[in-house]
Parts: C-alpha cells; sequence; structure tokens
C-alpha cells in the first residue's frame, strides 16, 4: 500500500513538473507569437512585402536632339528586353544556358553574363540580357518562364540616328554605363538595366540635361521572382530636348564636297558664334555604337588610316601653317612695331644668325620683294613674317593668339575638344629645359615649329577678324527645351553677340585687305578661287603646314610633294569668310596630306562659303519644319510651321 502511495506521490510529482513544463512552453510561444505578431507585427508585415513586392526605378525617355530646322537628329526607339535577377536566379549558369537556346548568345556573350550575374548575386538591380528581342524570341522567353527564375521581359528604349555618317561626330552616340561611369557619377539612373550614358559629342556634353529623372514602379512577385502584377508607377520626367545649331542641309553640302578626302571643316557664324557645320571625314555610323559594336567593326575602323572615329575639325591639331600669319601681322601691328604701310625686304631666305643656317621663303631663289602688311598676306612671303616675328617678341605673338581663340578649347561643347598647343617661353622651359630660341620665334611667326591648332579655333580666330574684334564663342547647342516645350528657332541677330577686343579698326582693317587680296588680287595666292557672284565675294589665307621637313637635297631637286608617300605631303589649308562688304560667315578647312592650301583646300573653302551664303541659315532661320520620324520612334514632333526659305542671298 505504501508503495502504490510512493509510485502515485512521484508520478503528481512528475505530472506537475511536466505541466508545469508545458504551460511555460506554451506561454514563452504565445509570448513570443504576441512578439511577433503584435509588437513587431509591422516589422515583419514590411519584410513580408518586400519578399512579395519590388520597387523598380523606371529609365526616362531620353531627351531628342534636333539640327536648327527642326530636322530630327536623334530620337528613341521602343524595343524588348530581357532582363535577369541575379539574386534570383539561383544557377546562373543554367539560366543563361537556357536563355543561350533561344537567343544564340555564343560562347563569349555567354561567359560575360554568368560573370556579371554571379557579380550581382546579392544584388536587385536586373542584367539585360539582350536588348531588341523578336516577337517570337519574346514568345519562347515567356512561354518557358517557369524554367528561367528571375528572368522578365521589359520595354526599353534605343537610341536612333537620322544622319549616322553625317552627323556622328557632333552628335556622338550613348553606350552602355562603364565602370568608370559609375566612379564618375553618383547618379542612381546608371544602375539600371540598359541605361545608356553619352559616350562621344553632344551626347556627352548634354549627357546631364538629355538623360532626364527616373521613375518608379512597384510590382508583385512570385516566390520565383517573375512579376505577377503592377501595384503602382510613377512615369519619370524625360530629358530635354536640344535644338542644334547644325544646319543639316549645308552639313550634307559640306561632307559631299570632302567626300574621299580625310579632311575637316568647320562653318560658323562670326556674329553669333552658331556653328553652321561641322565636318570631319570620314564618318562613321554612330547607330551601330548605339546598338553594341561588333569586334570585327571595331578593328576596321581602328585600321583605317584616315581615322574615320577621330573628330579633325574639334580634336585634330595640325600645325597651321600661313593661315597663322594674321596672328603675326595683328600682334605686331598693335605692339607698334611696325604701321600697315612699313615694307619690308624678301629676297627668298634669311640668315639664322650665329648660325650656317638658312631660313627659306616658300617662293625659291627670287622672293617676293619688297611688301608691306597687304602684300605679305596675300603673296604669303614667309621671310617678312620672320622679320615682322623677330621685331615683335614670342610673348606678344602668344597674348594675342590666345586672344583670337588658340591655345585652349573653345567651350563649343564637345568634351573631346582639343586644347591643342599655342608654345610660349614657359611651356618651352618647362618642357624641354632650354630657353626660347630665335628659330622658335622664325617657325611661330609662320605657324610652323611647335604650334598647333584645330580647325574650330581657326575658325574662331577667322570669325573674330571677319566681325570687328568682338570675342564671338562658338556654340553647336542654341536651345535647351522641356520635352512638353514647343521648339523655337535660334534668334536673329546682327550685332555680334560678345565682348570687343578692343583692337584697333585700323589694324583689323589691314588685316582684312590682306586677306581680301589672298582671294581677289592678281598677286593672291588664291586668286583662282575667287567668287564672280555678286555680293558674295569672299577674303581668306591659304595654308600649307609641313609634315617632313624638306632637306637641302630635296629643295636642291625641287622635289614634288607628289613624289612623297600620302602620309609624308603636306597638308593644306584655308581660313576664309564672306561676303567681304558685311562679313557674317567664317570657315575653317584642312585636307590632311592636300598638299597646297591654294591648289586643294581654297578651291573648297570657295564652294562651301558660296553654298553657305545661298542657303543663308543665320539671317533666315524662319520657322520650324513640322518633323518627320519614321518609324516607331518615342519621339515629341516641333510645332508645324512653313518650311523656311532654303535659298536666296545674304
Amino acid at each position: 500500500m505504501r508503495r502504490d502511495a510512493d509510485r502515485y506521490q512521484l508520478f503528481s510529482r512528475r505530472s506537475l513538473l511536466l505541466g508545469t513544463g508545458m504551460v511555460g512552453l506554451l506561454g514563452a510561444l504565445g509570448a513570443r507569437l504576441h512578439w511577433l505578431q503584435v509588437v513587431e507585427g509591422e516589422k515583419y508585415r514590411v519584410l513580408a512585402d518586400d519578399n512579395r513586392i519590388n520597387m523598380r526605378l523606371l529609365s526616362p525617355s531620353r531627351g531628342l536632339i534636333f539640327d536648327r530646322t527642326g530636322e530630327p537628329l536623334a530620337a528613341n526607339r521602343n524595343n524588348y528586353r530581357v532582363l535577369a535577377v541575379a539574386e534570383r536566379a539561383r544557377d546562373a549558369e543554367m539560366v543563361v544556358e537556357r536563355l543561350d537556346r533561344i537567343l544564340g548568345l555564343g560562347e563569349t556573350e555567354r561567359r560575360r553574363l554568368v560573370r556579371e550575374l554571379e557579380r550581382n548575386r546579392r544584388g536587385v538591380v536586373p542584367v539585360t540580357i539582350r536588348e531588341n528581342l523578336t516577337w517570337e524570341q519574346v514568345a519562347q522567353i515567356e512561354f518557358n518562364g517557369p524554367e528561367l527564375p528571375g528572368v522578365s521581359i521589359e520595354l526599353g528604349q534605343t537610341r536612333d540616328y537620322f544622319h549616322p555618317e553625317l552627323m556622328s561626330h557632333i552628335v556622338g552616340y550613348v553606350g552602355r554605363v562603364a565602370e568608370q561611369d559609375l566612379k564618375e557619377n553618383d547618379d542612381p539612373l546608371l544602375h539600371l538595366p540598359g541605361m545608356r550614358i553619352g559616350k562621344k559629342g553632344v551626347e556627352r556634353g548634354a549627357d546631364a540635361a538629355l538623360r532626364g529623372k527616373a521613375g518608379a514602379v512597384q510590382v508583385e512577385v512570385n516566390a520565383t521572382g517573375r512579376v505577377v502584377r503592377e501595384l503602382d508607377r510613377t512615369e519619370g520626367e524625360s530629358g530635354a530636348n536640344l535644338v542644334l545649331t547644325i544646319d543639316v542641309e549645308l552639313q550634307r553640302y559640306v561632307s559631299e564636297r570632302l567626300k574621299d578626302q580625310s579632311a575637316a571643316a568647320v562653318v560658323m557664324d562670326v556674329i553669333t558664334g552658331d556653328i553652321l557645320s561641322l565636318v570631319s571625314v570620314p564618318g562613321f555610323d554612330n547607330n551601330a555604337f548605339a546598338r553594341g559594336v561588333t569586334q570585327a567593326e571595331w578593328q576596321d575602323l581602328l585600321a583605317d588610316p584616315k581615322k574615320p572615329l577621330f573628330n579633325k575639325a574639334a580634336s585634330g591639331a595640325y600645325p597651321p601653317g600661313s593661315t597663322y600669319k594674321m596672328v603675326t601681322a595683328l600682334a605686331a601691328l598693335d605692339a607698334r612695331v611696325i604701321d600697315v604701310w612699313t615694307a619690308l625686304p624678301c629676297n627668298g631666305f634669311i640668315d639664322m644668325p650665329g648660325k650656317d643656317l638658312k631660313k627659306y621663303c616658300w617662293i625659291h631663289p627670287a622672293g617676293h620683294g619688297w611688301l608691306n602688311v597687304h602684300g605679305a598676306l596675300a603673296q604669303s612671303c614667309d621671310c617678312f613674317f620672320y622679320e615682322v616675328a623677330k621685331r615683335t617678341g614670342v610673348d606678344r605673338i602668344a597674348d594675342m593668339a590666345f586672344r583670337l581663340g588658340f591655345g585652349r578649347p573653345t567651350g563649343a561643347g564637345l568634351p573631346e575638344e582639343s586644347a591643342a598647343l599655342q608654345p610660349t617661353r614657359a611651356w618651352k622651359q618647362e618642357r624641354e629645359s632650354k630657353g626660347w630660341g630665335i628659330g622658335d620665334t622664325y617657325n611661330l611667326g609662320i605657324g610652323q615649329g611647335d604650334m598647333l591648332a584645330t580647325p574650330l579655333q581657326l575658325a574662331v580666330m577667322t570669325a573674330r577678324i571677319a566681325n570687328g574684334g568682338y570675342e564671338v564663342k562658338p556654340r553647336l547647342v542654341s536651345a535647351q527645351v522641356g520635352p512638353r516645350d514647343p521648339l523655337a528657332p535660334p534668334a536673329m541677330r546682327t550685332t555680334p553677340d560678345g565682348p570687343s577686343m578692343r583692337l584697333d579698326p585700323k589694324h583689323l582693317e589691314a588685316i582684312r585687305v590682306g586677306m581680301l587680296m589672298v582671294v581677289n588680287h592678281g598677286t593672291g595666292t588664291a586668286n583662282a578661287s575667287r567668287i564672280a557672284e555678286a555680293g558674295m565675294a569672299m577674303a581668306g589665307k591659304t595654308g600649307t603646314s609641313q609634315v617632313k621637313r624638306i632637306t637641302e637635297s630635296e629643295r636642291d631637286r625641287k622635289m614634288s610633294q607628289s613624289e612623297l608617300p600620302w602620309h609624308l605631303r603636306h597638308h593644306a589649308l584655308f581660313v576664309g569668310y564672306a561676303p567681304v562688304d558685311n562679313p557674317r560667315y567664317a570657315c575653317a578647312l584642312i585636307v590632311e596630306h592636300g598638299m597646297g592650301g591654294a591648289t586643294t583646300a581654297a578651291p573648297i573653302t570657295r564652294d562651301i562659303l558660296l553654298r553657305t551664303q545661298k542657303l543663308d541659315p543665320s539671317r533666315k532661320p524662319g520657322r520650324f519644319r513640322q518633323a518627320s520620324i519614321e518609324g516607331p520612334v518615342v519621339a515629341q514632333a516641333p510645332a508645324a510651321g512653313p518650311d523656311r526659305p532654303r535659298e536666296g542671298g545674304r
């Protein structure tokens, strides 16, 4: 009996302990449930929604680009693209392999995508697999959705360029965001899949304005990361539209006139600074870069000896040759070391002080005789400018050159623009650790030696001389407007848009008379290229810059430039303005290895300035044409209006 009582007592204690433990566990579980569901319920509700709801940024529409008459140059076209979220793709290799069966990605592209997905394993920003999908590819991917975790189809935009080779160096192109872009800019937009950023030209220079602001979309996803439905959407703000100063019709004419050359030309309004044409030939297809250039295409462009990727007009730095003589003449007149009527002799050469060397004039051995600044410019006498440069000195020549636009980027709006080189005493000492010599002064006086300039800088110099000494600044963008705002033509101006350089009008007139004689006087070096049409005469200056130094033996043999290989021949240059009685347009042109400014560059410039005056884009901008954009392009056409006049005098 006692034994039974002990067993009962033991059982009761165990039951009590077990019951207490169970109550304690249930209490702890209840407390935990209360903590999770009541106290921290909101927190876990948010976390659950984060698993179910994704917030994604939406790429805004990139701004459009037009020429000065409303002709579209760059717009957007809708396209379907396939994306993959690395966090939800789980097995990246498997997903890419299955997509390869549908899209035919290729071995190189497969490896790249796998690396990118692995690198973004913890990220939620999708990786773009392929763009510009066909309807068949979209259908196949959607049909195989259950076997492609983390993969989705999205509507994106592709950049289209309407005059690819004609405008490639001006408009530039967009491309994938690179690591360097992310280091230089922390804009969240750059992390979006398929985001394109400006890489060259205006696309790069005005990228921030063209890019716009991101929108956002809330979507509900299932366990595999596929979108179930869209919950909310906030559209982004499209980028600004740009109106360029370029006239496409003139641009096309200049390009055709330079066809088959390796050359560059700039046409500029001397009053407003508007760049009406900026041509570098050959060009390239910027649509190929927007879609993604192939390795074969890239190698072909690099192998071309005429360098189609290089913007010769803004980035090409060349010895300006005799086109620089206006700088030397203006510096000398401004310093009062000569006056307009000072006559100096030319015997065909000068002796280098302290050396058994000669500096030759381009005409040899007779020389030009006695000349003042008018005749020296007209006949491009080197000996005159050797002496004038020696009297003036490098410091005053360089100062005048800086005032006329040399030695620094012009700020026209092209990020790749070169500053070229305006040598000075300080530059020489820093670069070569030796002082400036008389030979350096002689070379600088005729635009040779270390002196380098871009065609754009030469156009600026010519415009500032032609407009009466006003510091007009070149520009490529005439207007930046909101995506829904009407486009407007550039305002007409009749007075120079820039401060006065405070040059003596008599000195400027002397330079312009010399330039007039270059083309319109019987002794002028470009007399054969004069414009005969009434009221359209041009003034200008020829230039021939050495690529290879002429040896004494070659000089004695009177060796022709045509006997040299193409890449060793002189460059041919010409700068000019028109009309002479009321200057409006300036043009600078270089033909690489064209041998002679008078024979090669001057006739082309004549044709360009004549055509420019007949089109007269600066004086008759008219109203914008209704933009005609064919195909599925996302673009807002400019306001309708009658065509502007395309022919006529100034």
